[in-house]
């Protein structure tokens, strides 16, 4: 008898947890889409935080909430343990994004890869970005150090500009390498199209919080933005495998 109360009591409460979860969840989409309608939300969580909610946005950022939606706090949130600060709020974003890129096919990538890579990046990268054009002369050093390159499209100024055309004829080019060493060149690549990714990549880096080219992204799903020299770069490509 005793045990039958105790299992009842157990799953009233269980039930209860979820009901408030699930009002919580209900509130604090309400709020966010009465200031956005289209905030692409991924998922909401209870946070580590007592009474506060981790809201995630596709992409990775993070947003947190109080259980009635009537708070909404845009920053990081850092917990300290053994003297010892940690952002759970990167971490978080850092999974997110490494989950978001793993998941873009290879094929559809532009990849520089020495015989046997110990890691990889992968660049958010414009044909006309002068700091992007200076990493591509570098990337035989990262591939000898063991870093293999996986180029995505981000053409600065939008579809339909002189970058976006050109990373076009890059992706359809027969040759997408030797493509991309012309246009790195500042050599014009003969016109190509064909049915590509570069519109796609180009949503998926805004998506991610990529605002400018070079963008580096390390395995673990940490952005870099901007160029490294590539012995810096592979010391933290290696330190992020």
């Amino acid at each position: 008898m005793r045990v039958t109360r105790l299992f009842a009591a157990v799953s009233l409460g269980l039930a209860s947890t979820f009901a408030l979860a699930a009002d919580a969840d209900k509130a604090i989409r309400d709020s966010l889409h009465s200031i956005q309608p289209d905030m692409p939300i991924e998922a909401i969580a209870e946070s580590p935080m007592d009474g506060v909610y981790q809201v995630q946005l596709k992409g990775g950022r993070q947003l947190y909430a109080s259980a009635d939606g009537q708070f909404v706090i845009q920053g990081y949130m850092f917990q300290f343990k053994d003297g010892q600060a940690s952002n759970l709020t990167e971490q978080a974003q850092n999974r997110s994004v490494e989950k978001t890129i793993e998941a873009v096919p290879e094929n559809e990538m532009v990849i520089f890869a020495p015989k046997n890579p110990k890691t990889h990046i992968t660049v958010f990268t414009d044909t006309d970005c002068g700091y992007c054009q200076k990493l591509h002369s570098e990337v035989a050093e990262l591939n000898r150090l063991g870093v293999e390159v996986r180029y995505m499209a981000f053409p600065r100024q939008g579809m339909g500009s002189h970058g976006a055309n050109t990373l076009t004829s890059v992706w359809c080019a027969k040759d997408p390498q030797a493509a991309m060493n012309k246009a790195k060149a500042r050599e014009e690549v003969p016109a190509a199209s064909c049915e590509n990714p570069v519109a796609k990549q180009y949503e998926l880096g805004q998506l991610i919080g990529v605002q400018g080219t070079p963008a580096i992204i390390l395995a673990d799903g940490q952005i870099i933005p901007g160029y490294q020299p590539a012995p810096q770069l592979a010391e933290l490509a290696l330190r992020a495998q």
